[in-house]
């Protein structure tokens, strides 16, 4: 056990950052540290090493960076994709948007399969765009952060290897790992890009990615030099094969006392209780629960197809007639921290809550409970606001028949 506790706080349950523990916490305030020095080698060495295994993967190479998730968009743009090659983006919300351009402005030709608002592209679809054209690589995001869409990674990458075997798969998973199954190995995905801050239970400031050897063959074997400075595997390969090896290297920087605490949440994912495996029955269930919560007072999901939705996050749409400015901070007097909506053409009709790591992990918390609570009061609470302002008579209707789902919920 962590010997201290974290100061009381507001829960925070947005799809990332997240709770941490508090042993990720205290390790986090480790003493000031050389990056060379000999102590800190193995607790990079194995954060190295535990990255790969977190993904089902015994080949694959890490690269743990100082950065956000979005820098692993750099990596794949500068390292994997020479100027003028085609690229095909499958495109469920608003990080399908911003990988995309960070593609183009690295010099790829992007293609896109933009699917309709709450829905992710089709095996049907990727087939096709793959039958006319030869492209680098397939990339999408396994779980659209603005929208809670969840993508059939697996899927994808069945479909890929068998009309176009050459073409890389790459999956930007920073609201997916470790909330979601992902075996790198098993299904043939080539890049697995994320972060610290969400699943994997981290403060943010760590940019993490996982490479087949397939992409690094490909890396290898590039015409052109890596497009980018800081982003380029050119110089972190060897830090990271170094360390892993059990000694120290440099080329920039690395945040010591972060690794001291994504190690210390490595460790709590794959070398206590509950097991990995374990821990994604626990998202799911944690997942299962926040949604039928919603459903029961009357909100509806924001992925058409709940097959397709997130275990590690949760979109609703607002009830008609709520903004986002009466419900956050209602969920906010009660101490629950919660999103707004994110994508561009949508973002004022719905709310996102996060549900991964230590909050569903450690039922002894009561996060969830807390989360449910909140949200069924403040929905109450903010429809019972809008009884003292004019309303047309469906809309007074329907928030009637949404207070009354609330009661009953709450019963």
């Amino acid at each position: 056990m962590s010997p201290f506790k974290q100061e009381s706080h507001k829960l925070l349950v947005i799809p990332g950052p997240i709770e941490v523990t508090d042993e990720v916490l205290y390790a986090n305030a480790h003493p000031s540290m050389s990056h060379m020095a000999a102590e800190f080698v193995p607790v990079f060495g194995d954060c190295i090493r535990m990255t790969r295994e977190v993904l089902y993967s015994t080949t694959a190479q890490p690269f743990i960076i100082s950065g956000s998730g979005t820098l692993g968009w750099d990596q794949v743009s500068a390292n994997l994709v020479e100027p003028g090659e085609h690229v095909l983006v499958l495109n469920s919300g608003y990080f399908g948007d911003s990988f995309a351009e960070c593609l183009k402005v690295y010099g790829a030709n992007v293609d896109e399969i933009r699917a309709p608002f709450g829905t992710a592209p089709t095996f049907v679809e990727v087939e096709k765009a793959l039958s006319a054209k030869k492209y680098k690589l397939v990339a999408f995001t396994h779980v659209d952060t603005s929208t809670g869409v969840l993508s059939d990674a697996k899927g994808i990458a069945e479909t890929v290897k068998r009309v176009s075997p050459e073409t890389l798969v790459v999956a930007d998973a920073v609201c997916s790992v470790a909330s979601e199954e992902i075996r790198m190995d098993d299904w043939g995905l080539d890049v697995v890009m994320t972060a610290s801050q969400k699943g994997l239970g981290t403060p943010p400031g760590l940019s993490i990615l996982v490479a087949s050897q397939k992409a690094i063959k490909v890396f290898e074997n590039r015409s052109s030099p890596p497009t980018s400075y800081y982003a380029s595997w050119k110089k972190w390969l060897p830090i990271m094969q170094n360390y892993e090896k059990g000694s120290a290297a440099y080329f920039a920087t690395p945040p010591v006392n972060l690794i001291y605490a994504y190690n210390a949440s490595l460790t709590q994912i794959m070398k206590q209780s509950p097991s990995l495996e374990e821990r994604f029955k626990l998202h799911k269930e944690a997942s299962r629960r926040v949604k039928e919560a919603g459903a029961a007072i009357g909100l509806k999901q924001l992925p058409q197809d709940p097959a397709f939705a997130a275990n590690g996050m949760t979109a609703l749409y607002l009830p008609e007639g709520v903004a986002a400015s009466d419900l956050i901070p209602r969920l906010l007097k009660r101490g629950v921290v919660v999103a707004g909506g994110l994508h561009k053409d949508h973002k004022d009709k719905y709310f996102r809550i996060g549900h991964m790591g230590v909050s569903v992990v450690d039922k002894s918390r009561g996060d969830v409970d807390k989360v449910i609570a909140a949200l069924q009061e403040s929905v109450a609470d903010a429809l019972a606001s809008k009884k003292t302002a004019p309303l047309s008579e469906p809309k007074r209707e329907h928030h009637e028949k949404l207070a009354r789902s609330i009661g009953a919920a709450r019963l």
